[in-house]
């Protein structure tokens, strides 16, 4: 209905419809694109980007470095560049290498992602500092005449490469790290330009596709997921600029680079079978690789050993129905099979990539978008599975987030980006502290110890963190041929063809996540027909989770105006339409309902029963126990309501949600909830997302 006082109108939105599609059959693609070089302007994350790509990204190299450590001797002994420099004075087998075997590959990725973020915050120091790292890179490299470069292999295994004669490949990273490099080489040249490591990448991309792949090359695939996706975007680089090849001092060969990404992907679960990973237990399945035994001949072309369930490795990718294993893995090929649905359209792929993910959100996934919930093996659990005490770990919150974006680009659906936002704001933005100096590595819902740290033995969620949030400017705006898409609501500007040979600017203002309001304008270089295909989130329609995971009822209902005048609503795969021919000034206003609401988990959910979690738009919130003295005695009151209050000298600005509780002793009492991604930044105590409820007190 219409309400004439403010030129609006409250849309009821059908949830039926959003579900008519049976997503597991989809074998279909509605592919669109994403918008480059978006300038961010935004209230909530342009202080963010800014902290990010100054503040952290030093202190991440710092690090790496060991400068915050001690003595000089500490120092040297833990400077993880001083690898690359060993490797370049031809050192081998000195058994001493700083760090875990992945660190090359932590390396890669923080260049990766401060590079990225250099585009929205220009910083010639941090430039500057990533080159002289590179130049080191491309040193190491060079030590080796075929353009290996594997750190801890070469100093401390330097006959185990690949996990030869007797290594051990899922230990030593060796193609995880190439894939990063490659990742790396791509990125960075997007952002600056610059070809140094763009030739190291792809020296290395040549020795690998010419070395493995179908017989008679050799059976070997990442026993860590991501190099996948990472050779696609090396073949798409210099598919899409051929001219670039004359620019890099070695040969190009772009269809190599896809077959082997294509390669890693198929090739999974075809192996020896052996060892038994889950009967024979870790030390008898190392022993069974470190002693060869996959070389028997009974096991024919297929010689190698399988990397088991952890590695997703235990049957062929499209028999895979649920995802399984490791989190951080298992999210990076899902994302890797859709980045090559992208390019092949293959029906296996698209399939089994709607499978994982559909059993990812719909079963495994928890309401602030972490998964992996079991510490042993940092693996998903059962469908169902979803404990308040649950591992998380930060970077497979950002692989779940990779997976979701990649899928909403295949399909056009928006369900997709629901959930990139979920994870993006909660489990993602915990991971680093307001300061942007301390992270998490663990994410559990409830917890009676939230401790940020320093820097960690295994420092992979930093690198991993830099990577998305980096990447997200480029997830705002997407177009199709004379559709523009409006994914995430981002202050900020854009310019895109739209409608062939016109380019259309659009500037997003918003106060978002704390407002609802959007205000788009739109100003295309003459008047242009398209349709704006702008995101109504599930959580404005009462559809917190795409498969009935989680539940909570929608607040007042999505207004939406254009030029002041009211529009009936198209809504299209989670997307209202505006279908007209755009004139230069047109204003698109969109008010999303953000009243706080209680969010109740699926009967299935036994972990969860009776109890409730709170959320405002996209935010999901904790009550801490600095707030909330007794904090495990409390049970918030259903049947009271819930207030929002912006309080903008409280953890630098955010929503607090205020409702009636009672404790051990049936006293009402008034709690604070703060958003999930702040607690841990005041004082080290205890939290909970999910509290147990009442529906109202008894007589």
């Amino acid at each position: 209905m219409k309400n004439h006082s403010t030129g609006w109108s409250i849309i009821s939105i059908l949830i039926a419809g959003l579900s008519s599609t049976n997503v597991l059959a989809q074998t279909t693609v509605n592919q669109i694109q994403t918008v480059k070089d978006v300038k961010i302007i935004d209230a909530f994350w342009k202080p963010k980007l800014d902290l990010y790509a100054t503040t952290t990204a030093n202190d991440v190299l710092d690090k790496f470095e060991a400068n915050n450590l001690t003595t000089a001797e500490e120092r040297n002994k833990n400077n993880v560049f001083k690898n690359f420099d060993d490797v370049a004075q031809g050192k081998k087998g000195i058994n001493h290498h700083a760090g875990l075997p992945w660190f090359d590959g932590l390396v890669y990725e923080s260049i990766r992602g401060i590079g990225d973020l250099l585009k929205q915050h220009p910083n010639k120091q941090v430039e500057a500092r990533l080159d002289a790292l590179i130049d080191r890179i491309a040193l190491a490299q060079q030590a080796d005449p075929n353009g290996y470069i594997n750190t801890y292999t070469d100093l401390k295994e330097p006959t185990h490469r690949w996990g030869d004669n007797g290594g051990f490949l899922r230990w030593q990273h060796d193609v995880y790290n190439a894939g990063m490099l490659v990742d790396a080489g791509v990125h960075y040249y997007k952002a600056t330009g610059k070809t140094k490591l763009l030739d190291v990448a792809t020296r290395y991309a040549n020795y690998m596709s010419a070395l493995m792949g179908p017989a008679p090359k050799r059976n070997i695939v990442p026993a860590h997921s991501g190099p996948e996706e990472a050779l696609i975007k090396l073949y798409w680089l210099y598919k899409q600029n051929p001219e670039l090849k004359s620019k890099i001092k070695v040969p190009v060969n772009a269809q190599a680079y896809y077959d082997l990404a294509t390669f890693w992907i198929e090739n999974r679960g075809k192996n020896a079978g052996y060892p038994l990973w889950l009967s024979w237990g870790n030390d008898k399945s190392e022993k069974w690789i470190k002693d060869q035994q996959y070389k028997s001949q009974e096991f024919g072309n297929a010689n190698r050993p399988t990397w088991g369930d952890y590695a997703q490795d235990s049957i062929p990718v499209f028999q895979q129905k649920t995802i399984e294993g490791h989190a951080v893995r298992a999210t990076l090929l899902a994302t890797g099979i859709t980045t090559a649905a992208l390019e092949n359209h293959s029906p296996d792929y698209i399939r089994t990539a709607h499978a994982l993910w559909n059993n990812m959100v719909g079963k495994r996934m928890f309401v602030t978008g972490g998964v992996g919930a079991i510490h042993n093996d940092e693996k998903f659990g059962p469908d169902n599975f979803l404990p308040t005490d649950a591992y998380l770990e930060t970077c497979a919150a950002v692989g779940a987030g990779f997976f979701s974006q990649r899928m909403n680009e295949l399909t056009g659906d928006a369900r997709y980006i629901d959930e990139f936002e979920r994870t993006l704001y909660n489990n993602v933005l915990t991971g680093i502290s307001l300061s942007g100096t301390k992270y998490t590595y663990q994410n559990p819902l409830n917890s009676h110890e939230h401790s940020r740290w320093d820097w960690h033995s295994c420092p992979c969620c930093p690198p991993m963190f830099l990577k998305i949030v980096s990447a997200m400017p480029d997830y705002i705006y997407a177009t199709a041929p004379e559709r523009l898409y409006v994914n995430l609501f981002v202050g900020s500007s854009a310019s895109a063809e739209v409608t062939k040979g016109i380019k259309t600017t659009i500037e997003q203002t918003t106060n978002y996540p704390w407002n609802g309001k959007i205000e788009l304008k739109l100003n295309p270089e003459k008047q242009s027909p398209f349709a704006l295909y702008l995101r109504i989130p599930g959580w404005a329609q009462g559809k917190e989770n795409p498969y009935g995971l989680y539940h909570s009822q929608p607040g007042s209902g999505v207004k939406l105006a254009v030029n002041g005048k009211v529009q009936d609503i198209q809504l299209k795969d989670g997307y209202a339409i505006i279908n007209r021919t755009w004139k230069k000034g047109d204003v698109v206003s969109l008010e999303l309902p953000m009243q706080p609401r209680l969010i109740t988990a699926s009967d299935n959910v036994k972990d969860l029963t009776g109890k409730v979690a709170l959320a405002s738009g996209p935010i999901i919130y904790s009550l801490e126990n600095v707030d909330n003295a007794n904090l495990d005695q409390l049970k918030i009151l259903k049947s009271t309501s819930l207030k929002l209050d912006f309080e903008p000298k409280t953890l630098d600005g955010i929503n607090v949600i205020r409702g009636v509780a009672t404790d051990s002793s049936s006293q009402q009492l008034t709690f604070t909830a703060i958003p999930y991604y702040a607690v841990g930044n005041r004082e080290v105590k205890g939290y909970k997302v999910w509290v147990d409820a009442l529906e109202a007190l008894k007589k």
